[in-house]
């Protein structure tokens, strides 16, 4: 049985997507950018203010479906700078404690409204 998962405590889609999708016992959420979900905005061009809103986004949608970062098993990482990996790793690691999910992280040309990250996970 599929399951829409949706919080007004990440941001509302920007396309014809669902925040998440549970399905059985595995969480998929689209990707998150950095969009702060009470102004509608991103409201920072820094990669470490950028990647926390986004792991807030997730922890957010987690969150309503009775999930936590302890649940996320592959994780993928879209990045327009690799210049940037080490800030955004730094970040992104500080959301996880140990038996780190499954990833990549790709360099791309271009993210939804300019973003300089966005990160997709699924969780079980």
């Amino acid at each position: 049985m599929k399951k829409i998962i949706t919080t007004s405590n990440a941001p509302k889609p920007i396309g014809p997507y669902s925040q998440a999708v549970l399905v059985n016992n595995t969480l998929y959420i689209s990707g998150q950018i950095p969009v702060n979900p009470i102004s509608g905005k991103i409201e920072s061009e820094d990669i470490k203010v950028q990647t926390k809103q986004v792991m807030e986004n997730i922890g957010a949608i987690l969150k309503v479906a009775g999930m936590n970062y302890t649940n996320v098993i592959k994780t993928s990482i879209f990045i327009m700078d690799m210049g940037n990996f080490a800030q955004m790793n730094e970040v992104y690691g500080s959301y996880f404690t140990s038996a780190f999910p499954a990833r990549e992280t790709v360099q791309v040309a271009k993210l939804p409204l300019n973003a300089n990250v966005e990160i997709s996970v699924i969780a079980v």
